[in-house]
């Protein structure tokens, strides 16, 4: 059985941010495919894909991100890693978004990284 330990520090910010961040992937998804008329599809673009299935990848990628969230807040270390994981993967995916919509995707990315930052750099207060 994995001792559970309080969160403090820089896995909390990372937690508030992934519950954050999942949040509005979850809302970006569901505009995408409600009305895929609302975002702009720009033309020769490296990367061309369908507005709605990518809805449908970012409303299961924000549901699994702001789970893996709340699981940070347990202190679990299973959760840390694989919120490291989930965060690679909306990174990706909102980079993959920007000819979409810009200013979010971009936002969401930075967000993304600092989420990877903010675990990677861990709390090193607890461990001494």
């Amino acid at each position: 059985m994995t001792k559970i330990k309080s969160v403090t520090g820089w896995t909390r910010f990372a937690a508030v941010l992934l519950v954050f961040g999942g949040a509005m992937t979850i809302l970006a998804g569901i505009s995408a495919i409600a009305n895929d008329r609302i975002f702009l599809t720009t033309r020769h673009y490296l990367f061309s894909f369908d507005v709605i299935g990518w809805g449908w990848a970012h409303l299961i990628l924000g549901i699994v991100i702001l789970l893996a969230g709340l699981s940070l807040f347990r202190g679990a270390t299973w959760a840390r890693i694989v919120a490291v994981i989930l965060a690679g993967l909306g990174a990706v995916a909102n980079f993959l978004w920007i000819p979409h919509y810009p200013f979010w995707a971009l936002t969401l990315l930075a967000i993304d990284i600092v989420i990877i930052w903010a675990l990677c750099v861990g709390d090193r207060r607890a461990h001494t």
